[in-house]
């Protein structure tokens, strides 16, 4: 909403929690920096993307996930080297995450497609859980909106209202693994916390440091600030 008009219909989302395998945890992980946790060494998987993980590891470091101060950029790009060290490796899909978290015993996985990972490795038989972190998870909105052109806004709002019946949106959750706008998720408790994703301070600047950070060079100093 703006200026108390509504210009989008929110109907599903997403947030990035943790999966781990219940069989290597004691107990679920709490936080985001179980992933750079040197005993699970080559047992997590990231996602190999610049911006999202430059707010994860700023958000382990106690800091904004959108705008890093350019004082603390080499911090943070000191954590995701750490981060590169720590990981079995960096996934692009979540079919690629499934096989790799079934074929290397991976114990901590980042859900970058949240639950839909998670209903994922259910299917495959896996014995996983699904936390968000203490400080929080990234998490997108997905929502049907009217051009203002539109040729037909009347079948567009009946088409809105459908996927909001209830039959639609729990499909949608039991189908895909997403998350509706109607039902709370299974464990999702009023604490748990989710950092909706906004622009970014300088998203080149994450992407040319993120390059460098996965063939293995380390970042100046001087080039991170």
């Amino acid at each position: 909403m703006a200026g108390g008009n509504v210009y989008a219909i929110p109907y599903t989302y997403s947030d990035m929690g943790l999966i781990y395998d219940r069989q290597q945890f004691s107990q679920p992980p709490q936080s985001i920096t179980s992933m750079w946790d040197p005993k699970f060494q080559g047992r997590v998987l990231a996602f190999n993307t610049s911006s999202h993980n430059f707010s994860l590891a700023s958000l382990a470091r106690g800091g904004d996930p959108f705008h890093i101060a350019a004082a603390d950029f080499p911090l943070v790009a000191d954590q995701l080297v750490a981060l590169r060290r720590n990981v079995l490796t960096f996934y692009s899909l979540p079919e690629e995450a499934a096989e790799l978290f079934r074929e290397h015993s991976v114990a901590l996985l980042f859900a970058n497609y949240g639950r839909q990972q998670l209903k994922q490795l259910q299917d495959a038989g896996a014995d996983v859980g699904y936390v968000i972190p203490r400080e929080g998870a990234l998490a997108w909105l997905d929502c049907w909106a009217i051009s203002r052109n539109a040729r037909d806004p009347v079948l567009a709002e009946a088409w809105i209202n459908f996927t909001l019946e209830p039959h639609v949106s729990r499909a949608l959750s039991e189908r895909q693994g997403l998350s509706n706008t109607l039902v709370e998720p299974v464990g999702m408790g009023p604490s748990a916390q989710l950092i909706w994703l906004r622009p970014v301070e300088d998203d080149a600047h994450r992407t040319a440091l993120w390059q460098r950070i996965m063939s293995g060079d380390r970042p100046p100093l001087q080039e991170a600030r």
